[in-house]
């Protein structure tokens, strides 16, 4: 426990943050700080301000890579959903005064539900065929949801550059990957294999649109009853406007089925294997049928997923080495981020097809 509050106290002054939240919220007489330890980017803080209940949202902790982690780029797509179909968390401020925090940081509304871990499983008030198919279902049709946006209206005309989106994004990546070897010491050849083949594998762009850039299982929260219902959508930070369909390859990357011992087990689902769940070919069905687009170059849009995580987690790896994190599946990575290289190399090969 010493260790968690010794991060918490690295990642917020709460004297400052107090003084601050007064000015925002108002005067209060209780005030209650939490670490929210089950995340692996950016950093949770949970809060309570009198009656309210808050979370607080900031860049973690020493180096990071950069244009990674950018906390008020997610401030400002939420704030602009608020009025879409796609479930969000209400936005209260945002603040870019580093002397308060020492970062930039934004503060919404904690919403009241479950988020299904990976390392945790599946709640028991889940574990249902019907309830795991409605997991599903709720999981691609809010994905449509997002593809849907008419980013314009909600004043995100400007919010990326969709021309040439892949290609950026396969360089941006690159040049993190290189960056975060240069900080972990190492070199990991099958995932510089992979960005080469990606540079030369681009397909023909379709009609763009919002893009969420991280979308898997463990990144929505769920109502706290039943049937399953998505109430929140997080981790925007790397949202943009793009090819909707490297959303479709992230969620399929991540999501497992059919695959024994996984690189980095806490992060990809076991119990998507049970009864009612759906294999990743269905997945695609569903999001077809709910979107109305096809889904195409599955080894291209997978092995781009692939690589992104790759790379973001061999900046936690970086992380670890250098001191400034103390969650404990980083040092797994050691070992986790080749072989989820090469599993990246099968799926580039024909070797790993969809389930």
């Amino acid at each position: 426990m010493s260790d968690v509050n010794d991060h918490l106290d690295s990642l917020v002054d709460t004297d400052a943050l107090s003084e601050y939240l007064a000015t925002e919220l108002g005067d209060t007489e209780s005030f209650d700080v939490s670490y929210h330890d089950e995340g692996h980017s950016n950093e949770i803080i949970f809060f309570n301000w009198g009656d309210g209940e808050y979370a607080l949202r900031r860049p973690p902790s020493g180096k990071t890579p950069e244009s990674a982690h950018d906390v008020l780029r997610e401030y400002e797509v939420l704030s602009a959903l608020s009025e879409t179909a796609v479930p969000v968390p209400e936005t209260v401020f945002a603040c870019n005064d580093h002397s308060v925090i020492g970062s930039d940081f934004f503060v919404m509304q904690r919403l009241d539900g479950t988020v299904i871990h990976n390392d945790t499983g599946e709640p028991s008030r889940f574990a249902e065929p019907e309830y795991r198919e409605q997991i599903s279902s709720e999981l691609v049709e809010t994905l449509a949801k997002i593809h849907d946006v008419d980013y314009e209206r909600i004043g995100l005309g400007n919010f990326g550059s969709p021309e040439k989106y892949l290609s950026k994004q396969i360089a941006l990546w690159t040049n993190q990957m290189e960056q975060c070897f240069k900080r972990s010491g190492r070199e990991i050849d099958a995932l510089r294999d992979t960005a080469e083949w990606l540079a030369d594998s681009i397909p023909e762009p379709i009609e763009p649109t919002l893009v969420h850039g991280d979308y898997k299982l463990d990144n929505v929260i769920f109502s706290s009853g039943t049937p399953p219902e998505i109430i929140g959508v997080f981790d925007w930070e790397m949202s943009t406007l793009g090819d909707p369909l490297a959303d479709v390859g992230y969620m399929l990357f991540n999501w497992e089925h059919g695959t024994d011992n996984p690189a980095v087990p806490e992060l990809f689902p076991q119990f998507t294997e049970y009864e009612g769940y759906p294999s990743q070919r269905e997945l695609v069905e569903m999001y077809e049928d709910a979107s109305g687009r096809t889904y195409r170059h599955d080894r291209f849009y997978r092995a781009l997923a692939g690589f992104k995580l790759g790379t973001a987690l061999e900046a936690f790896y970086a992380r670890y080495l250098e001191g400034t994190t103390t969650d404990s599946m980083y040092p797994s990575l050691e070992a986790g981020i080749p072989e989820l290289a090469n599993r990246i190399q099968r799926i580039i090969d024909g070797k790993e097809p969809l389930s």
